[in-house]
């Protein structure tokens, strides 16, 4: 019976010995603060970047009808038609998280369009399209007589009890 005591010894001296060895682990995980998904956390107190994520799809699906019902003539119609296209898609946005104390605002740019439009619409007698028009936040070429949307400018502001976030984009059109 001497050996059963020894081993029922050994193994609580191997247990202690694992304890100690483990302690100061689970005291430097609790001085961390681990934070399981802190991507997701942020996410959640921010919606910004999911706001303009749906606004970069939305724009694009929007934008990729406009050469077909609109010659360039008729550009201006074009751009009213998209923003029509865009305003309930804005307003959802603006009112989707009004629940949990988070209001976003997106209106259109036109200065940051335009700032677009010089750095990617090239000029003079070597360009491959027609003129390019930035007009109420909405860039457009004229491309074989048809108004194509490049860009579409917006500031998106997201109020929360956290504070304000500002962004401004400038999203691509299926033209762009």
């Amino acid at each position: 019976m001497v050996r059963v005591t020894e081993r029922g010894q050994l193994v609580l001296v191997a247990a202690v010995l694992v304890a100690v060895a483990l302690a100061p682990v689970v005291l430097a995980y609790l001085q961390l603060g681990y934070h399981g998904d802190v991507r997701a956390t942020a996410a959640y107190d921010d919606p910004t970047a999911d706001t303009v994520r749906v606004l970069d799809r939305t724009v694009t699906r929007e934008s990729a009808d406009v050469p077909r019902r609109y010659a360039w003539a008729d550009r201006d119609a074009a751009v009213t038609d998209l923003r029509g296209d865009l305003a309930p898609v804005r307003s959802r946005l603006g009112s989707a998280e009004i629940e949990r104390g988070t209001v976003t605002e997106i209106t259109y740019n036109t200065t940051a369009a335009q700032a677009w439009q010089r750095g990617n619409c090239p000029g003079g007698p070597d360009r491959q399209f027609g003129d390019c028009v930035t007009d109420r936040g909405v860039v457009v070429q004229g491309r074989v007589d048809r108004t194509h949307v490049l860009a579409v400018g917006f500031d998106v502001t997201t109020t929360s009890q956290r504070g304000e976030t500002r962004v401004t984009v400038v999203l691509r059109g299926l033209g762009g």
